[in-house]
């Protein structure tokens, strides 16, 4: 797989800014290279970790509706040197919630 100029490695610290009144933030990380990358999102208390392969992207998108998660605040991501990722961080509305 050719290495791609928009895939970052190591650890780091970004910054977003504040979202509107009702906004849910949404966080997607796509990585590649074997290993785990661990993202924690401020002030909001979200953590997951991501499963990156050799040879393979894999991107997780996860979101957050609730109260708080339309202020700035930042995103703290550790890699190990193998893990090349890239961020998007970002408010929009809350998706629908399905009911039955």
């Amino acid at each position: 797989m050719p290495d791609d100029p928009s895939l970052t490695s190591g650890s780091a610290v970004r910054q977003f800014g504040k979202g509107k009144k009702g906004d849910a933030l949404f966080v997607e990380v796509r990585c590649r290279g074997a290993g785990t990358l661990n993202v924690v999102v401020r002030p909001v208390r979200m953590s997951f970790p991501v499963e990156c392969s050799a040879g393979k992207d894999n991107t997780v998108h996860n979101e957050m509706a609730v109260a708080g998660a339309d202020g700035a605040g930042t995103v703290v991501l550790t890699a190990p040197p193998a893990v090349r990722w890239a961020l998007t961080v970002g408010h929009e509305k809350p998706a629908p919630v399905a009911t039955r």
